[in-house]
């Protein structure tokens, strides 16, 4: 299991760092666009979709909102006069609230399930609500200054790639040594307090450097550190949200797409939250 998972980060790490660096931002887009269609084809076994058929147009959905999007609002109007545009902008602020719920839901968690967890259609609209805010948050912070700086965008998202994984980290190794508080047993019974604590000391470090890196004003570099904390907090929360949905269906992976690491929203669960919690962050207090 090991080596599977060494072989698999060593294919996806040099793609990955190559479409972030190299690739035109229309193409940036479309290809962000397919992980989410390949995080959104797993999340039709969170819906308990059994089909084929019913699983790919639940995929088609989703990949055609984000090629819309990619269509309706040209990249060169993605930001305009250090402005984001007031769509992108909208479905960020609905990203907050639904991961607001998110957290009423896990804290709940198993009790007021029954108005959900049945229904196909609600269920749907939560996967919407996590994969299409996460694909507009990546393309925010990629574009951001691009005619400036075109690898400014991709440092953004480098530096949000860097704290969730430190703390990804962190959190397994502090967990596995010192884990004695359950955060949410029901929905997750490996994750601990203390793994979250641990999680969140091993990315202070980039937080701090970052803060540093990017701000100026003394005020702005504690933003930017209570910022980067808030993403690393808000990261768990992703995790948690896609092990509540699986232990509804009785899943221990997503799927099967990644050798040694299960499937496409078991690797990106925890992205799924940071990135669209810290692009609006970024939009409204440190632009």
């Amino acid at each position: 299991m090991l080596k599977q998972r060494i072989i698999t980060a060593l294919v996806l790490a040099p793609l990955a760092l190559g479409a972030i660096l190299f690739l035109p931002l229309t193409g940036f887009e479309l290809c962000i666009g397919l992980i989410v269609g390949l995080g959104a084809w797993e999340w039709a076994n969170l819906m308990s979709l059994a089909s084929r058929k019913a699983k790919g147009l639940y995929t088609l959905l989703v990949m055609a909102i984000c090629v819309a999007l990619t269509w309706y609002i040209p990249t060169e109007e993605i930001w305009v006069q250090g402005q984001l545009t007031p769509i992108y902008l909208g479905i960020l602020s609905v990203a907050a609230l639904w991961w607001a719920v998110a957290l009423l839901m896990i804290l709940a968690y198993p009790r007021y399930t029954s108005m959900w967890r049945n229904s196909v259609p609600i269920r749907g609209l939560f996967g919407l609500l996590t994969l299409i805010p996460t694909w507009v948050a990546i393309v925010t912070l990629r574009t951001k200054l691009y005619d400036i700086d075109p690898f400014y965008g991709a440092s953004l998202i480098f530096y949000v790639l860097g704290i969730v994984w430190a703390a990804d980290i962190g959190a397994f190794f502090v967990g596995v040594k010192f884990g004695r508080h359950k955060l949410r047993p029901n929905v997750s019974p490996g994750k601990t307090l203390e793994g979250l604590l641990g999680g969140i000391a091993a990315s202070s470090a980039i937080i701090g450097f970052a803060a540093l890196h990017y701000q100026v004003n003394a005020s702005m570099i504690w933003t930017h550190i209570l910022i980067g904390g808030l993403t690393v907090g808000v990261s768990a929360l992703g995790d948690l949200n896609e092990s509540m949905f699986k232990r509804c269906v009785g899943c221990k992976d997503s799927g099967t797409l990644l050798p040694g690491h299960g499937g496409i929203l078991d690797r990106i669960d925890s992205l799924t939250a940071a990135f669209p919690v810290f692009a609006l962050c970024y939009v409204l207090w440190m632009t």
